[in-house]
């Protein structure tokens, strides 16, 4: 990519609205749009959770050789479609819907329609419950930045604060994990770390991203044996 992650930068921080214009400022024009949209979104999938996924792109990004316009627009309209995918207690794919959202946005941009298509793409494949795969390189950028956010030390707080969320307890150990149901009180951070976030190390896409989530996910595997023992007073 072509320039390192500033986080003080114009086109990484939230200006006042309207600041930017779509065809002189696509990437800043898409942050300002996107920031008011998820105002009101839950604190698992909030505006940080966006900024970490844009850092995490800008990083990995840069070490594969991404298109840094594809992968900055992509990063922050990836989650525009959570709050109907929460609303529906997950019959409505955000990805899907995500896509769906962002294309009258991207329209408004002076970007090749290929661009245009790639970032699409993008949103719709990056999520983990997903049917489609990332094909593209921007794609997998995306995917792997994604998933790091949900995995280590912040992947654990995602993991409980969503929990909190949809009104789980703090674990459920009288049920079976892969008897339990989502967006209740059994979806809980436990549920969630045996049923994906274990998984993610494997379903990496890149290999820098690869490499981000080694130590991310021995983290996290310490964490919840050391959970498991103190709730059940064993330390």
């Amino acid at each position: 990519m072509s320039s390192a992650f500033d986080p003080t930068s114009e086109a990484n921080t939230v200006g006042p609205a309207g600041a930017a214009e779509p065809r002189a400022d696509p990437v800043a024009w898409i942050r300002d749009q996107v920031a008011r949209r998820l105002d009101a979104a839950r604190g698992s999938h909030a505006w940080d959770h966006t900024l970490r996924v844009l850092r995490l792109c800008e990083r990995i990004g840069t070490v594969e050789g991404a298109d840094p316009t594809v992968v900055r627009i992509a990063a922050y309209l990836h989650d525009i479609g959570r709050s109907v995918q929460d609303a529906t207690n997950g019959k409505v794919c955000h990805a899907v819907k995500g896509a769906e959202l962002a294309g009258p946005l991207l329209a408004d941009l002076a970007l090749p329609p290929a661009c245009r298509d790639n970032i699409l793409h993008c949103i719709r494949t990056h999520r983990f419950r997903g049917r489609q795969r990332p094909a593209s390189l921007e794609a997998r950028v995306l995917f792997d930045a994604d998933k790091l956010d949900a995995i280590g030390a912040v992947g654990v707080a995602r993991a409980f604060l969503f929990a909190g969320e949809v009104g789980a307890r703090l674990h459920c150990p009288e049920k079976a994990v892969a008897d339990t149901r989502p967006y209740g009180p059994e979806d809980t951070g436990y549920r969630e770390y045996k049923l994906k976030l274990t998984r993610i190390r494997e379903r990496m896409q890149t290999r820098e991203g690869r490499r981000l989530a080694e130590e991310r996910h021995r983290f996290m595997v310490l964490f919840f044996e050391r959970f498991l023992d103190e709730y059940d007073g064993r330390c």
